[in-house]
């Protein structure tokens, strides 16, 4: 599957413009409770080496075992990247010194992985999508973690993440800006919360990725790549491959040639620095693991497998526009985040006019709900405001209990205090007045006290929203806003 060309970014260097070519292998830890060849737990924060049975320490004789779960997964996931599943596939021995992995070696997969090619659309600025392929699709085995800060002398190893499963998730070169890069692994991580297959948590390196950068010629062959390893943030990612291809272009441009490298990036200098020299597939000599039959499943295990899946953020987009008339870019803030579109559709559920509401409630969580917990810094699961209390607010305003401007103070008492909506309404006496009588005597106090303002209206009928604004003020927003429009419209003869 070959990405369509997508709009993006060049570089202008002085002796004109380069293109960057990116491709990323994303590494994800797969939801388990168990390792992916032993029973110890996957735990996050135990007390070092505390989650190690003796496969994972690499003791003489103990002897891998697949964990099903963890194959499950893999097959979930792919069928959620839209991707070839394997029925058969090879675990295979990267023989490659890791000095917190015991064994000497990491067993992996290469020439048969368990996924092949795929792909994922990502939404990008202007409404513009771009289709990334997915190259693979791989399990493998996680390594420990060195400790450099616990002796002045001497590293210290706490193999509790070593035998963890990892899916290795490997993108076609489709990527041409940092841009599309970190679109690209936003979404990756969202359809994998979305099919429970990892948390995505970046921070405790549930997701890390590898990103690879080149630069070219537009049109001309591939350049010479350099891999940034272990990205953990989205904005770091974003950074470092601005600054690897301005590195790349400047070297160019001045008669150098790029060395195939490893390298890191430090985000307190926003720079990349060299790691070691790249190594080829063939530098890690790897063969078909001895102590690991191929793995084999039917195809019914994956019709079963895909006959399970959620509702995806693709899907769910499209059917929030279909069916409740919501905007393109509105249904995909809504469904960005699996938390968040549960939200929405619990909110929707306890609503008394679906039909009539929807979109009143999108514009709520999105607006008042998303603006507020972002400028609070709390997430859609810290929220104040439950979907309960959302969809009571907007039923008032939908029957025409309150006005727009009331229920934005409802709002606030309730995040601030809780409650039942209806039940402060009643109390605090916020309901609207749509008694013509009672909104009458303030029309023609208005009129009254500006005569030369209702002398224009005639000639300028757009004049009348000041009239709608100072009604509204005298009532204290109690007033309802088309019975205020429809008196004034009478009185002042539009």
């Amino acid at each position: 599957m070959n990405a369509p060309a997508t709009p993006h970014k060049l570089l202008k260097g002085s002796t004109g413009d380069w293109e960057m070519v990116i491709g990323l292998e994303v590494h994800a830890q797969v939801t388990s409770n168990a390792k992916l060849f032993s029973g110890a737990s996957t735990a996050f924060g135990g007390e070092p080496n505390t989650h190690v049975s003796l496969v994972d320490a690499a003791m003489p004789g103990m002897l891998p075992v697949i964990n099903a779960e963890c194959v499950r997964q893999a097959v979930r996931t792919g069928l959620g990247l839209n991707a070839q599943i394997n029925l058969r596939s090879v675990f295979d021995r990267k023989n490659y010194f890791y000095p917190d992995s015991p064994q000497g070696y990491q067993i992996s997969q290469y020439k048969s992985p368990i996924v092949g090619e795929g792909e994922v659309v990502v939404e990008l600025d202007g409404g513009k999508t771009a289709t990334i392929g997915i190259e693979r699709l791989h399990l493998e085995q996680d390594a420990g973690k060195l400790l450099h800060d616990q002796s002045p002398t001497m590293s210290y190893v706490d193999l509790n993440r070593c035998g963890v499963a990892l899916m290795e998730i490997v993108s076609k070169p489709d990527i041409r800006d940092a841009e599309q890069a970190k679109a690209y692994v936003t979404k990756l991580r969202s359809i994998l919360r979305y099919l429970g297959t990892c948390d995505g948590d970046m921070e405790k390196g549930s997701l890390r990725a590898d990103v690879n950068v080149s630069v070219r010629r537009p049109g001309a062959p591939l350049g010479t790549r350099c891999e940034i390893k272990n990205m953990n943030s989205i904005t770091f990612i974003g950074q470092a491959i601005e600054y690897e291809a301005r590195r790349q272009i400047e070297i160019l441009e001045d008669g150098g040639a790029i060395d195939q490298e490893t390298r890191l990036y430090d985000p307190n200098k926003g720079e990349t620095r060299s790691m070691r020299s790249k190594e080829e597939a063939h530098d890690y000599r790897y063969f078909p693991d001895p102590d690991l039959l191929p793995l084999e499943f039917s195809q019914s295990f994956v019709d079963e497998l895909k006959a399970e899946l959620p509702e995806l953020p693709d899907q769910k987009k499209t059917r929030f526009v279909a069916d409740l008339g919501l905007s393109a870019y509105d249904a995909s803030v809504l469904v960005a985040e699996r938390e968040s579109a549960v939200f929405y559709e619990t909110v929707l559920e306890k609503l008394a006019n679906r039909a009539r509401d929807g979109k009143v409630a999108a514009n709520w969580v999105i607006n008042e709900l998303f603006g507020r917990l972002n400028k609070e810094g709390r997430d859609i699961t810290d929220s104040p405001v439950d979907a309960g209390q959302l969809s009571g607010i907007i039923d008032l305003i939908g029957e025409g209990t309150i006005s727009g401007k009331i229920a934005k103070d409802l709002f606030e008492i309730v995040w601030q205090e809780g409650g039942d909506p209806r039940a402060l309404v009643e109390s605090r006496g916020m309901k609207q007045v749509t008694d013509l009588s009672a909104i009458e005597k303030v029309v023609d106090d208005i009129i009254a006290a500006n005569p030369d303002k209702a002398a224009q209206v005639k000639d300028k009928p757009q004049s009348l929203g000041w009239f709608v604004g100072q009604v509204m003020k005298a009532s204290g927003g109690k007033a309802n806003p088309q019975s205020v429009n429809d008196l004034l419209k009478s009185k002042l003869g539009i």
